[in-house]
């Protein structure tokens, strides 16, 4: 076996590589040549916004593509530049914005795994002959065979914690995974850089992307309101008890758990509990409302060996993330007729609908990442759950 796992040698192994025009894509291509693999460098075009295309911590535009192309005149690779940018706005931009509108906390980094990056640039490596897809993510995949799938892979998370990219790779099927490389997932972050600059790579000190790719100083509200200029409605800023407290421009320029900013002042710290858009006003309450110990999922990717109504139906333990920053906090998932739901031992403040909750078999490093679901809603402590159901079907919410 080679060090990707193919029975051949790598010279006769093809690879595709996916270049963001980063120093970790770079690295990653770096490495598989000097290995002696047939290595084929593809940069995918997603957006080009003006300002966005010389910041640092761009991904994806003018700049990042010229990068790519250096780097592969360096290792004396091919280098080939798709333009998605259509493919992009369509199955990314869009359904970001109206989630958004709609009062949801979306992931758009993960919906472009899903689509554009591990779909489509997938097809096209296969198309190419390519026997893997290499990406510059920190995730490790290994061999774990089954009957009758001797190829089967599963996720862990990588060696470096602080760069652990699983969160955002949930959604990643099976038949990708198996498909799929991960060259990073053993080497820190420091590693990296390391290696590229022994390779000699223009990219070796470049700064990480930061934020949503297509949304530049991270402003969600601006970049939404300038693609999409009628959906910043006003409304009303209601309190959990019925109180109404003021005036906004716009759920969108909310977030739950949100404190700061508010345009209120009653005296008492007020955080925002829940969007409500159909009626287009933002609920807010005290901390203790935020709490939460239950959140029921949608779009569920089961990446373990057995069924999940098999493993779930009479719960299943693991451990659970609700956000990227946080590690993974002991949790009991179920799957019955009230449908897939994950019960948070220790509890997590301001979850939003549209978050993801990802499931790993431990806490640690080597954890292997179960998959998981978006949130669809989430279950407060009983009184601050009583007093919101109790105002969204008030008739002021109709």
């Amino acid at each position: 076996m080679n060090t990707l796992d193919f029975d051949k040698k790598p010279e006769d192994t093809r690879v595709v590589v996916a270049m963001s025009g980063g120093v970790d894509s770079s690295v990653v291509a770096g490495i598989l040549k000097r290995e002696g693999y047939d290595v084929l460098g593809i940069t995918l075009q997603l957006y080009d916004h003006g300002a966005a295309v010389h910041r640092a911590g761009s991904c994806c535009a003018g700049q990042d593509i010229d990068d790519a192309r250096r780097v592969c005149e360096t290792l004396g690779i091919p280098h080939y530049v798709l333009d998605y940018e259509q493919r992009f706005r369509d199955t990314v931009i869009n359904p970001f914005m109206e989630s958004y509108i709609a009062g949801e906390t979306p992931i758009p980094c993960v919906a472009c795994n899903q689509t554009v990056k591990f779909a489509d640039l997938l097809v096209t490596a296969r198309e190419l002959g390519a026997d893997a897809l290499a990406t510059g993510h920190y995730i490790r995949s290994r061999s774990v065979p089954l009957p009758g799938n001797p190829g089967h892979r599963a996720l862990f998370r990588p060696i470096d914690s602080e760069r652990d990219q699983s969160y955002f790779l949930f959604a990643t099927t099976q038949e990708q995974i198996d498909y799929l490389r991960f060259p990073l997932g053993e080497m820190s972050k420091a590693e990296t850089r390391k290696l590229a600059e022994e390779m000699g790579l223009v990219v070796a000190q470049k700064a990480d992307s930061q934020d949503i790719c297509f949304v530049p100083q991270g402003k969600y509200a601006d970049i939404i309101t300038k693609l999409k200029p009628n959906s910043a409605l006003a409304g009303e800023i209601v309190h959990l008890d019925g109180r109404v407290l003021g005036q906004h421009e716009g759920i969108l320029h909310y977030t739950i758990g949100q404190r700061k900013g508010l345009g209120v002042a009653t005296g008492e710290p007020l955080y925002v509990i829940y969007l409500d858009a159909r009626s287009r006003r933002v609920i807010v309450g005290p901390k203790e409302a935020l709490e939460t110990h239950r959140v029921y999922l949608r779009d569920i990717n089961w990446l373990g060996d057995r069924p999940l109504q098999e493993e779930a139906s009479q719960g299943f333990a693991c451990f659970a993330k609700v956000r990227s920053t946080r590690p993974p906090a002991p949790a009991t998932l179920h799957a019955d007729e009230n449908g897939v739901y994950v019960d948070l031992d220790l509890g997590e403040a301001g979850i939003a609908s549209g978050q993801a909750c990802v499931l790993y078999s431990a806490p640690g490093a080597d954890a292997r990442v179960y998959g998981g679901g978006f949130i669809d809603r989430s279950e407060r402590q009983a009184a601050a759950e009583a007093a919101l159901k109790a105002l969204l079907t008030s008739p002021a919410a109709a």
